[in-house]
């Protein structure tokens, strides 16, 4: 388990991260979503240990990952948004790093290649930019981490491979695993993300299970207008409307939809789900 209290980062002066406390649970695919700048990527190189907390702290397992403690290291893994064109073999490369994870298993690493249609003997360096870093993708998996941290990870892939991405996340990630999964892309991630997170400026919004935002929530799709609406858009024939779950009715969350609607009622959001 990771267990973050009163976290605090700051570049210079200018304060990214403030006071956030949360916990992020074994099992899960967390979906940390935010505007740009709000500290996506500074939470996750936090996270990982390749920034150091300016106050409160972090424990993974009871570990500062700060520490960069080989017992912590060899369980986690951090996929960046740009990922470097390597002059190796994708093979060889995954070989190599590989011995650094104890659990990394090379069948799998070419399984999932073979699911991405993607040549593990070509060079990384010769790869287009969506084959490079479904490359990674699949070391990353491969590494059999129980810390699994990426960042845009479907930025880059077209839409076959995004879905090839969803399928490999549920197929080969260890069923007590957290994975941390930063995107703008809401869309491509929407069917296995659970819980959400929603990062606002310096603070966290909301960190719920999907089953707890529509315990609370309702996302009315119909062609009345709701007064009770927290946010609206039109949609061919109607609306999306997402309101208070006075009811206790059952409904699909549209993150995008629950994206805007905590953003427009930050403080209403944060009492409803703390």
């Amino acid at each position: 388990m990771i267990e973050i209290q009163d976290l605090a980062f700051s570049y210079g002066k200018t304060p990214v991260l403030k006071s956030i406390t949360t916990k992020l649970e074994e099992g899960r695919i967390y979906g940390l979503l935010g505007e740009n700048g709000v500290g996506k990527t500074t939470l996750l190189t936090l996270l990982c240990g390749l920034k150091k907390v300016e106050s409160g702290s972090i424990r993974t397992d009871g570990e500062d990952p700060f520490d960069r403690t080989p017992t912590l290291l060899e369980k986690q893994y951090y996929l960046p948004d740009e990922v470097a064109p390597v002059n190796m073999k994708a093979e060889d490369y995954a070989m190599e790093r590989g011995r650094f994870w104890p659990l990394y298993d090379h069948s799998k690493f070419l399984a999932i290649m073979k699911e991405f249609e993607n040549d593990p003997a070509k060079k990384m360096s010769h790869m287009s930019a969506g084959q490079l870093k479904k490359a990674y993708i699949s070391f990353a998996l491969a590494c059999g981490a129980k810390y699994l941290f990426m960042d845009e990870p479907t930025n880059g892939l077209d839409i076959p491979s995004k879905a090839q991405f969803r399928s490999a996340i549920m197929k080969y990630t260890p069923e007590d695993s957290t994975i941390v999964i930063s995107t703008h892309q809401v869309r491509d991630l929407e069917n296995i993300i659970d819980p959400i997170i929603i990062l606002d400026r310096q603070d966290v919004l909301l960190n719920a299970t999907v089953e707890s935002v529509t315990s609370k929530l309702f996302f009315d799709y119909g062609t009345v207008i709701r007064e009770d609406a927290l946010y609206r858009e039109m949609l061919p024939g109607g609306f999306l409307q997402v309101c208070p779950n006075t009811t206790g009715e059952d409904s699909k969350v549209n993150i995008e939809a629950l994206f805007n609607a905590a953003h427009s009622h930050k403080g209403l959001i944060k009492e409803m789900f703390k």
